[in-house]
């Protein structure tokens, strides 16, 4: 009996040995299938030195390379740091330069806005009149977080540039007016373009030109407009450029209050036979027109627009800010070779500069409006969402960093019960599932 124990335990453990090689043998050929089948991070190539790419990873090689160029109409993944950030040139901001402020400037200027009377004499006696008194009472609902700055403070524009891009947008759409020109609240802020043109290269964001409708502009006004911007921030790291489906690389401009001007005068500037036609010229670009009532989808295709964008942040103010609309202005768009930019806004209030307005106020519920809005632009697939606005106080469409702030007179609307950040984060979290989104629509 002992004898045959010995051999039967000496053979159970051969064969525990031998399961026991087994196993070790399929967890090695397991781990170096995986590791064979793991793809690098976007920062390194695809593929080993001198073996031939396949389509997909060229397109994607390309992409990265007109990244790093002039060219942004993607997404790029950089290091900053120590740490990677995404930032995503499909999502576009607009931005404005008109605030004012004593240490800087000759006084406080827009935070001082007027209250705007209504054009009914009626309804404007029923309404305050005046204007703000900043810095404790300023032409906002909201408080801002740097309080009533000045645009023209390079740290109020670096932190700007720095909340952009913790939000991912890609690129910022700066409100411009030529040289010399206001709009009628504010004082010329074209000189201050570089600046912001430097603060945004610093954080890898691009910058595009939204063109305000100032007085006497017409299509010949704009020839110049463009030709100024082009010869004088063409060259600039930071200046926007999109990449068209036909592979044209344009800048890209949003005009503002575009059907001010009659299709036929626009036609002499954005279509090939006008008499002072841009197209095939070295001031070239991707033209996007403003929608507001639903004849001026057919409006900005007579005049030669390469797309339209909707802006409005209050869903249902007009025809083209209201998102159930967006579907069929989209398909419009397709069959015409348009693009269509569809405008995402946290909110709509702006009683504290037109009183009688507050019909068209659209409460932010804690966020679930912006996100309400963002996933209305992502179904229609756009190319490109705008988002109105980083900082346009007036109207409470900004998602800048906004703080609570009780006065003798005054109660501001506040982020709570979130922190000051977070429409920053919102912003972020679509612009990923923007992208997430897309790759799945080109697969």
């Amino acid at each position: 009996m002992p004898i045959n124990a010995n051999k039967l335990a000496m053979s159970r453990l051969r064969k525990k040995a031998c399961v026991a090689l087994f196993l070790f043998t399929l967890f090695i050929f397991g781990t170096m299938m995986g590791l064979r089948t793991l793809k690098p991070s976007d920062g390194f190539s695809d593929l080993a030195p001198g073996m031939e790419r396949a389509p997909f990873a060229a397109e994607r090689a390309e992409r990265r390379a007109e990244t790093e160029s002039d060219v942004s109409d993607t997404k790029i993944v950089f290091s900053n740091s120590g740490h990677e950030h995404s930032i995503f040139y499909d999502i576009h901001i607009f931005y404005y330069l008109w605030y004012g402020a004593p240490q800087t400037d000759r006084g406080y200027i827009h935070w001082d806005h007027v209250l705007v009377p209504h054009w009914d004499p009626k309804i404007a006696a029923s309404h305050p009149k005046g204007r703000h008194s900043p810095p404790e009472d300023i032409a906002s609902s909201f408080y801002p977080e740097l309080g009533p700055y000045s645009s023209r403070d390079p740290h109020i524009l670096e932190s700007h540039m720095a909340q952009i891009e913790a939000a991912a947008a890609g690129v910022v759409v700066l409100s411009w007016y030529p040289p010399g020109v206001a709009d009628e609240h504010g004082e010329p802020t074209e000189d201050l373009v570089p600046a912001v043109m430097d603060a945004a290269h610093r954080h890898r964001i691009k910058v595009a030109f939204h063109i305000q409708p100032y007085r006497g502009r017409t299509e010949l006004s704009m020839h110049e407009n463009i030709k100024y911007i082009i010869d004088k921030y063409g060259k600039h790291g930071a200046f926007y450029r999109f990449k068209s489906s036909t592979g044209k690389v344009l800048p890209l401009f949003y005009v503002y209050d575009s059907y001010l001007t009659p299709p036929e005068a626009w036609a002499e500037l954005l279509t090939s036979r006008g008499s002072h036609s841009l197209r095939g010229t070295p001031y070239d670009g991707i033209f996007i027109a403003l929608i507001v009532e639903e004849r001026h989808k057919h409006d900005i295709l007579a005049s030669g627009f390469d797309g339209m964008y909707t802006y409005f942040a209050s869903n249902g103010f007009s025809f083209g800010s209201s998102h159930q609309n967006w579907k069929a202005v989209k398909a419009f768009c397709d069959r015409n070779n348009l693009l269509f930019v569809p405008s995402a806004g946290p909110g709509y209030v702006d009683t504290a500069v037109r009183p009688w307005n507050n019909h068209n106020t659209r409460n932010r519920v804690n966020g679930r409006y912006y996100e309400t809005s963002l996933q209305a632009a992502l179904s229609v697939r756009p190319d490109i969402i705008t988002i109105t606005s980083f900082n346009e106080w007036h109207e409470g469409t900004q998602i800048e960093r906004a703080v609570p702030k009780k006065t003798v007179t005054r109660l501001y609307l506040d982020y709570k019960p979130h922190q000051p950040d977070l429409y920053l984060e919102l912003t972020r979290k679509w612009a990923e599932q923007f992208s997430k989104e897309k790759e799945q629509w080109l697969m």
